[in-house]
């Protein structure tokens, strides 16, 4: 069985992390400037508690998905909150258990932070990424609206 090995990125991950995130963008039909992508790497490595954070999976010594994740303040409790805003796994080992071991890695840096509340978000059309999050998470039920 393939290994997956899930860990921070670095800065010489730079190449990888662009095209995965790339790849997580087309999924979506967007598109960002060369200013946002620089502008979230430098942040992905900027020191502070609020900033974003990255993993990279690998298979097999192949970068093949990639998480953010930050932590924020809730008015709900006293810990915080860990948002699961990005995560992806190139189309050819979906289903090998990748997006499950960058899920398991966020709550994992969240659990060393005292965090318990790790959530996220998809797209309701994303029915092969909702198979995965029935299985390790609950739906809240929530539904969201953005202000335009």
């Amino acid at each position: 069985m393939p290994e997956i090995v899930v860990r921070p990125l670095q800065q010489s991950d730079h190449a990888e992390w662009r095209r995965l995130w790339t790849a997580y963008l087309t999924f979506y039909e967007t598109t960002l400037s060369d200013e946002v992508y620089a502008l979230t790497w430098r942040r992905l490595f900027e020191a502070g508690e609020f900033e974003p954070k990255g993993l990279l999976a690998l298979l097999d010594g192949k970068p093949v998905g990639l998480t953010h994740y930050l932590f924020h303040r809730s008015c709900w409790a006293k810990a915080d909150n860990c948002y699961l805003q990005d995560l992806f796994a190139d189309p050819d080992v979906r289903g090998k258990g990748v997006g499950a071991a960058l899920i398991a890695a966020v709550r994992e840096a969240a659990a060393k932070k005292g965090v318990t509340n790790v959530y996220w978000m998809t797209h309701e059309t994303n029915a092969t990424a909702r198979k995965l999050y029935d299985r390790v998470a609950r739906r809240t039920g929530f539904i969201e609206y953005d202000l335009l």
